[in-house]
């Protein structure tokens, strides 16, 4: 008997704070999923990472003693200001001097990336000027593109996914659930065909050093707003078209995220993932409901009342003043 109480108030107690535990088992999902993460990071990437470092420790051995003028002093030296200058988009070798990262399609594509924040971080501002403006140009352009992109999601959405959702079920009788999660795979698949797959594959044809596994990395990295910034199209020696070439990856970058975000949004409007999210969230008591209700009653009360009594006082002082005597003026010329 004690027992079964003893099971039935846990379970009344589980069922009460049922959002609370479903928040810390997520909060310990994520946590878990990083953890995994960096295992397998460091498991496929650190064997590769000791091979580079030792066969740079080689080529450095190998050009000391092939140039003994040279001190491995001013070696350091000499590689720590190239790498420097790298890390600021400039190269010295030859075969990439004919290439400007700050022409006006250079600075367009860099200036899309920031706007998106995908940022590659292969071109940066040389100047403290070029630094602060990056930095005002951010905070104003970054809550003007999410107004943007959100405007631009919110009127393709209507078009491409509620309307045919709406239709099917309308016209044919479909279940609008059903409609809605196969419309929405049949989305992804298209999506994901016409900015994924087909673009990795011109990638691959364009860029001369890209495979298709690299060029679709590239496309996931980008659209998906990581932009780890370690393949960066249009940057090769006597890249065709270079110009022409930045504005296309610039608008393919644009119209690759609103597509993104559609999809998204087609996904988050599904019925069964409504439901799952919300097993995270708080829960508004019922209280709570009351009083804003109340209060809005409340202020819509007021607002009415005011608006009532605004044309009255504008009246009020539209009006002659009327001294207090003005309730014998009637008699005035009758007393004449």
């Amino acid at each position: 008997m004690l027992q079964s109480l003893a099971g039935s108030s846990c379970v009344r107690l589980v069922e009460r704070h049922r959002s609370a535990w479903c928040f810390g088992f997520l909060v310990l999902g994520y946590l878990l999923y990083l953890v995994f993460g960096a295992v397998v990071f460091s498991s496929v990437e650190l064997p590769y990472e000791d091979l580079l470092r030792q066969e740079l420790r080689k080529l450095k051995r190998r050009f000391l003693e092939e140039h003994e003028c040279l001190s491995e002093q001013q070696l350091e030296q000499f590689l720590g200001r190239v790498l420097e200058a790298s890390n600021y988009g400039v190269s010295v070798l030859s075969n990439a001097s004919g290439n400007w990262n700050w022409d006006f399609t250079s600075a367009l594509f860099f200036a899309s990336t920031v706007l998106s924040t995908t940022g590659y971080g292969h071109t940066v501002p040389l100047s403290d000027g070029g630094k602060a403006f990056c930095i005002i140009y951010s905070v104003i352009g970054i809550p003007f593109t999410l107004l943007f992109l959100t405007a631009v999601v919110q009127r393709v959405t209507i078009h491409v996914t509620r309307r045919p959702v709406l239709y099917f079920h309308v016209r044919w009788g479909f279940s609008k659930q059903v409609v809605a999660i196969v419309h929405a795979v049949l989305l992804g698949f298209v999506t994901v065909s016409c900015f994924f797959f087909i673009p990795a594959a011109v990638f691959s044809i364009l860029e001369d050093d890209w495979n298709f596994l690299e060029s679709f990395y590239f496309c996931f990295i980008s659209l998906s707003t990581i932009g780890l910034g370690d393949y960066v199209p249009g940057e090769g020696y006597n890249q065709k078209f270079r110009e022409l070439y930045k504005i296309g990856i610039t608008c393919y970058l644009l119209l690759g995220l609103i597509a993104m975000l559609v999809v998204l949004e087609t996904f988050c409007e599904l019925h069964e993932l409504k439901k799952f999210r919300k097993m995270f969230y708080v829960k508004k008591d019922k209280d709570e409901d009351r009083v804003h209700i109340i209060e809005h009653d409340q202020l819509s009360f007021s607002s009415i009342a005011d608006q009532a009594a605004g044309p009255k006082e504008d009246r009020k002082q539209n009006e002659p003043f009327v001294g207090p005597q003005s309730s014998a003026h009637p008699d005035g010329p009758a007393g004449n």
